[in-house]
């Protein structure tokens, strides 16, 4: 840290300065690149009595025109610094450039999807006069602001994430509270600035790092909070949903261990690059990434071997380079976990076939394993970085029923030229989207994109957030006239 190393003070609205800070550090080098004050529970309350009455004051209430209007703005400003919220990006969450670059383009996408969706979203028409108990009377609909929404969010897409938490509440016309990942809070940090450069009055949004987990779950435990929405590990995310206030609502999303089936009829040629970048993506630190694929025994081990030497020529290092492929995890004790359990499962019979170690304290090298135990952990819980199994099978059933044996379901994916054999995996695999010739973390920021059993709770993507965070208010009117 420099002398000129950036500080962010909190964007919380009456708090005053923090005595408490947190070092934001490069994944990729551990240097550190900004510090950014800490929220303790006085900075809570500031901020959670602010957005309360904000959202009491009804003359206050954002009108839906000056919403879009400041959404359409700070898509405007977000146009206009791609490439540094991008390079931002790369640097404090690890993702390379290229990635970095598809991601705020993604995010810009997230808010002009909510000024769609806000031009379009209505209420609805009641049936009415059709019984004697419904005679001389209209009923119809509103959408009005469930209230307070608190956002707890992940690193690993650290601007689109937060677009995905955040804009749907400005949108909708909730106060939001949003509680970044305590390794990338900057791109959240800058987001929000954009927003308020763009005319969002301060209260409506404000971001605190808090100081600890407990000030934390005082924030989303508050009964004044209306609706929490949490992307991270389910079992912080169900713990908090077990604490949440009576009648406060919540979307969770987790991880995953997503399963591919491979048919006899799959290409190699086709399907081995976009299962290598499903499974390599940001080093694997995504909750659908590629992890599991079941191929049928007769191209199994030309598969696996064909995506090692595409993961061995992966290009692995600096995420702000523009030739980097797979960039660092998050943090030095991730690649230690990584491996262990890597290890674990070479000791108990796969066969690693490329990677298998540490490139360095930050970086883990693209590895495919070939048929390991379906009890070692990289086979039973989601491994969370650079690694990919590959499992023969002889009978499709068998492997769609070794693919649903875990807790988590979320999204999956088959690649075949059949399309009986397609559509019988998509009607018995355990998801919530089946991806036909495509890999599972392929996704668009409208369509729904939701964890299932342990995986999660509810259902993203922008117009289903924004259904989550508005209530239909009903008015029933009553005339002789009617």
């Amino acid at each position: 840290m420099t002398d000129n190393t950036p500080h962010y003070r909190l964007m919380v609205v009456g708090a005053g300065a923090s005595d408490a800070q947190k070092q934001v550090f490069a994944p990729y080098d551990r240097s550190v690149i900004a510090t950014v004050d800490a929220a303790n529970g006085a900075a809570v309350e500031a901020a959670l009595t602010a957005a309360y009455r904000a959202f009491r004051d009804r003359d206050s209430w954002l009108p839906k025109p000056r919403r879009i209007e400041i959404l359409s703005k700070a898509v405007a400003i977000m146009n206009d610094q791609v490439e540094q919220l991008a390079l931002d990006a790369a640097r404090e969450g690890g993702k390379p450039l290229i990635d970095s670059r598809v991601e705020v383009v993604r995010a810009i996408s997230s808010v002009e999807a909510c000024v769609e969706e806000l031009k379009h979203a209505t209420g609805e028409i009641i049936p009415m006069n059709v019984n004697a108990a419904s005679a001389n009377r209209f009923a119809a609909t509103t959408l009005e602001p469930i209230g307070v929404v608190a956002a707890v969010s992940a690193f690993n897409h650290p601007l689109n994430l937060i677009a995905h938490q955040v804009a749907p509440a400005v949108a909708t016309g909730c106060p939001v509270i949003v509680k970044p990942s305590e390794d990338t809070p900057l791109s959240c940090i800058r987001f929000v600035q954009i927003l308020r450069e763009a005319g969002l009055p301060e209260e409506w949004c404000q971001v605190t790092v808090t100081e600890t987990r407990d000030v934390a779950t005082a924030l989303v435990t508050d009964p004044r909070v209306a609706f929490f929405s949490f992307i991270g590990s389910p079992g912080v995310g169900w713990s908090l949903r077990s604490q949440l206030a009576p009648g406060t609502r919540c979307a969770l999303e987790h991880g995953g261990a997503a399963p591919v089936i491979v048919g006899p009829d799959a290409d190699l040629a086709e399907i081995v690059p976009p299962l290598a970048k499903g499974g390599m993506y940001h080093a694997g630190q995504v909750c659908v990434s590629v992890q599991r694929i079941f191929a049928h025994e007769s191209l199994a081990r030309p598969l696996a071997e064909a995506l090692a030497d595409a993961a061995e020529k992966m290009i692995v290092g600096d995420p702000t380079r523009a030739d980097t492929e797979v960039g660092p995890l998050i943090r030095p004790r991730e690649v230690e976990r990584v491996h262990e359990w890597t290890t674990e499962a070479i000791d108990r019979g796969a066969e690693v076939l490329s990677g298998g170690e540490p490139m360095d304290r930050n970086c883990y090298r693209p590895t495919v394993l070939y048929d390991p135990p379906e009890d070692v952990r990289v086979s039973q819980q989601e491994v969370f970085g650079p690694v990919v199994c590959v499992y023969p099978y002889d009978d499709m059933d068998e492997a769609i029923e070794r693919a649903n044996a875990l807790p988590f379901a979320f999204q999956a994916a088959v690649f075949t030229k059949d399309i009986d054999r397609a559509m019988r995996a998509y009607g018995r695999l355990d998801a919530s989207a089946v991806m036909i010739n495509d890999h599972t973390a392929f996704r668009v920021d409208w369509m729904p994109f939701a964890g299932l059993r342990h995986s999660g709770l509810g259902v993203g993507g922008i117009p289903h957030t924004m259904h989550d965070m508005q209530i239909q208010k009903m008015m029933v009117l009553r005339s002789p006239e009617l």
